[in-house]
C-alpha cells in the first residue's frame, strides 16, 4: 500500500510543478532548465527523490534514505508519472485513433 500511496503522491506533485498555474511563474520557459520543468518524465525523477527525503515526515509511506532508494523511487516516479500523464488528460482517459495504411494506399502514396 506504500508504494501505491507513493506513486500517486509523485504523479499528483510532478502535474503540479509541471502543469499547475502555481508555478507557471517561476517554471523555465527555454533552455535545458525548461526542458526538465516542462517534462513529465524529467521531473518525476526529481518529485521521486524529494518524496523520499520528505518519507520520514509522513505516515503514508516510510522508506530508507540510501542512495539505491533515490535512483530506484526516482526511476519509480518517472516511470508512473510518465505513463499516468500519457493515460490521462484534462478530458479523461486519452484515447487516439490509429490509422492502419494498405500495402496498396502505402505503395501510391510513394510514387
Amino acid at each position: 500500500m506504500e508504494l501505491l500511496y507513493f506513486i500517486l503522491c509523485a504523479y499528483g506533485l510532478t502535474q503540479i510543478v509541471v502543469y499547475g498555474k502555481l508555478f507557471e511563474r517561476i517554471r523555465p520557459k527555454k533552455g535545458k532548465a525548461g526542458g526538465l520543468a516542462n517534462c513529465p518524465m524529467c521531473m518525476g525523477f526529481h518529485v521521486g527523490w524529494f518524496l523520499l527525503l520528505l518519507s520520514p515526515f509522513t505516515e503514508l509511506f516510510s522508506f530508507d534514505i540510501t542512495v539505491a532508494n533515490f535512483f530506484l523511487l526516482g526511476w519509480l516516479s518517472s516511470g508512473t508519472s510518465y505513463i499516468f500523464n500519457m493515460v490521462f488528460g484534462d478530458h479523461g482517459i486519452k484515447i487516439t485513433k490509429k490509422v492502419e495504411v494498405t500495402k496498396n494506399e502505402s505503395h501510391q502514396e510513394s510514387t
